[in-house]
Parts: structure tokens; C-alpha cells; sequence
């Protein structure tokens, strides 16, 4: 399975990613993704207003490993040690991470936090106008994702 990437800016504009195994398609055009509160990442969220997801490929396994063991709370310049950049969206207050192939930008919408678990829950500017179904775009997702993931003899990657 695909490791989810999400991206924030630092109170001091730095950008800030972490690795999150947990996060799904609620309905067309929201995400909901299951993070704690203790994470630097959430406190930039709730701080921004904003955060993107992207999907690491396998070309860049060590730095999304990286981004899941370094804590954002402990190191501050994490990011800026992965030799990995960024872009700022023109949507929203968040970077996308230029190396990983797919983004998602996002509004953040509210923190949960209850007898079905916590997380944060987003909005994707734009979504409620896609022409295409939201299925058929999270199934074109998953084949391109699918395709990242394949090694030239077929096989797929297990390790992300």
C-alpha cells in the first residue's frame, strides 16, 4: 500500500511533512485522514487552515521513510535535510512536495477526535466540479499508484 505524504508550512513558513498510513475518501471532495493531535503536522493544520497529501513512489521510498521516523516536534529543519523542495500551491496555504507524482491540496475543515478514532477531515477546492465521478478518479488513482509501485519484471513493491 502506498504511503500517504501530508505537507504544511512551519509557524515559521519552513515546510513540514510527515508519513500517515491512514487516511480515506469520506465523499466527492473530502479526505479524512486518522493523525493525532501531538503531531507537529496537526498543529500546522489546525494553525494554516490547509495541508496537501501526496503519494510517494517507490524512487522515493528513504525520504518518505525519513518523514515517518523524524519527528517534526524534534527536528525543525526535517524537510530541509531531505534535499527534497517544494512549491507553495496557488489554492492554498501548503506546499506540494515537487518529487512525489500526485497531490492532493486541502482546506482543512475540522479535528475529530471520538469514539471512532481522531483524525482530520478537509475539503479539496474544486472537487464538487469535477466532471468525473469521484469513484473513477480514486480508481485511476490507485492504477497510476499500482503502476509507481512495479518493479520492471511485474512485480509489486511491498515495502512502501
Amino acid at each position: 500500500m502506498p504511503v500517504l505524504m501530508v505537507a504544511t508550512y512551519n509557524e515559521d513558513g519552513s515546510v513540514n511533512v510527515m508519513n500517515a498510513a491512514w487516511g480515506t475518501m469520506q465523499e466527492r471532495g473530502n479526505v479524512a485522514l486518522n493523525l493525532t493531535e501531538t503531531h507537529k503536522t496537526v498543529i500546522n493544520i489546525k494553525a494554516r487552515k490547509a495541508f496537501t497529501v501526496s503519494i510517494a513512489d517507490a524512487a522515493h521510498v528513504v525520504e518518505a521513510d525519513y518523514f515517518g521516523v523524524v519527528s517534526g516536534n524534534k527536528e525543525p529543519k526535517k524537510f530541509e535535510k531531505s534535499g527534497m523542495t517544494a512549491t507553495k500551491s496557488d489554492l492554498i496555504d501548503a506546499p506540494i512536495i515537487n518529487e512525489f507524482p500526485i497531490c492532493m491540496e486541502c482546506e482543512f475543515i475540522e479535528y475529530q477526535d471520538n469514539e471512532y478514532g481522531c483524525g482530520v477531515k478537509c475539503t479539496m477546492p474544486g472537487a464538487q466540479s469535477m466532471l468525473l465521478p469521484a469513484s473513477f478518479i480514486i480508481s485511476l488513482l490507485l492504477f497510476y499508484i499500482q503502476i509507481l509501485h512495479t518493479d520492471h519484471a511485474g512485480k509489486l513493491f511491498h515495502h512502501l
